[in-house]
């Protein structure tokens, strides 16, 4: 059985490490907000390139900080991908605003010109979602943003070290938040999250937000809420960063064999695939490819114990139709149609890459 994720082998593969580390933490009664946790954030700063970071309780949070921030009022719209997780559009209406979902390019990710057309009287920000490890095109946004006067807070759960033109998603805006959910590239034993900010004034209301408002001092200056990543998480995760270039070079190593082995199967739409040098660098978070015989693939997948998930449930944000939304966006809606991600982590061998590329070619010849 190769799994979509072996979630025991998170624990089970550094076991004696994690122990050790938890010991430490545990042993000095270090739970909560202690040095831990400072060496994490600054650690996470310098590897992506971010004035500051805050350790949060999950990448949900730090959104949900960033836009409480921004004050915004009933009828004020932010445009966001409709591929991506519900947490997205959640983040912006719980904090009194209107998530506006958007159509996307051939990559998933979020289509400026889309952006561009969506923008109203009522649009106060652009929540782009750097998907599957890629980094949105922050340049056009950015662009669009500067010219309508709108804030941009970037959705980088799943990109953490994705580039775009050698800058760090989650670098480019007011705002933006890191998952570290255990499926994440970087992941903990649980739920949690960071978030990164490169304003100094803006980090200092961040802190006081997510440990009950109080400032550096303890002292309670505005209302917030308790939303703190635990020392021993933070520990962990310390311990794994330290070897996170070597997971995502091992990462866009399974991406290429993958993009030589599938390349020629003309019923499947790939992923862009690794380069070096390029406007793009890639973690590859998912390995989420297209095709029309998708419901086939995944039960076909299966009966040859092989592992595979269809993102967000197969739904996009707009098509939540509970929720309130109407609109009709025709690029996203076929893409939910035929995307599904096969295996795409360390815990898979280059044997069990060409065995699932094997079990997908032998599929379309079929």
């Amino acid at each position: 059985m190769i799994p979509f994720f072996d979630y025991k082998r998170a624990y089970l593969d550094e076991k004696d490490q994690i122990l050790k580390t938890i010991d430490n933490v545990a042993s000095k009664g270090g739970f909560i907000m202690q040095t831990e946790l400072n060496n994490f954030e600054k650690n996470l700063s310098k590897y992506v390139n971010s004035k500051f970071a805050i350790g949060v309780a999950n990448a949900t949070d730090a959104l949900e900080l960033a836009w409480s921030n921004f004050n915004l009022k009933q009828g004020d719209e932010v445009i966001i991908s409709s591929h991506t997780m519900l947490a997205t559009a959640s983040a912006i209406k719980l904090a009194g605003g209107t998530p506006v979902p958007v159509d996307i390019l051939d990559d998933g990710l979020i289509d400026p010109y889309s952006v561009e057309k969506a923008i109203t009287s009522k649009t106060v920000g652009i929540s782009p979602t750097h998907l599957n490890g890629r980094t949105c095109d922050m340049e056009k946004i950015m662009s669009i943003a500067k010219e309508n006067s709108l804030v941009v807070v970037e959705d980088a759960a799943q990109a953490l070290g994705s580039k775009f033109k050698g800058k760090n998603a989650g670098t480019f805006g007011y705002a933006s938040c890191i998952s570290f959910y255990p499926a994440k590239v970087l992941g903990c034993l649980g739920d949690g999250g960071a978030l990164l900010v490169q304003d100094e004034s803006l980090y200092d209301v961040f802190y006081q937000l997510h440990d009950h408002g109080r400032n550096d001092a303890g002292e309670a200056v505005i209302w917030g809420r308790n939303s703190r990543l635990d020392n021993i998480q933070a520990a962990i995760l310390d311990f794994r960063l330290k070897e996170y270039s070597k997971v995502v070079k091992r990462r866009r190593e399974i991406a290429n064999i993958y993009q030589s082995r599938l390349e020629d199967i003309p019923e499947i739409i790939l992923p862009p695939k690794p380069e070096e040098n390029s406007v793009n660098f890639d973690v590859f978070q998912n390995y989420e490819i297209q095709t029309e015989r998708r419901d086939e693939l995944k039960i076909y997948l299966s009966e040859n114990n092989i592992g595979s998930l269809i993102q967000w449930g197969g739904k996009a944000v707009h098509q939540c139709k509970n929720l309130g939304f109407d609109q009709v966006l025709p690029k996203t809606e076929n893409y939910f149609k035929k995307c599904i991600m096969i295996p795409m982590n360390i815990f898979i061998s280059d044997d069990n890459v060409h065995f699932i590329s094997d079990t997908i070619q032998r599929f379309f010849k079929s």
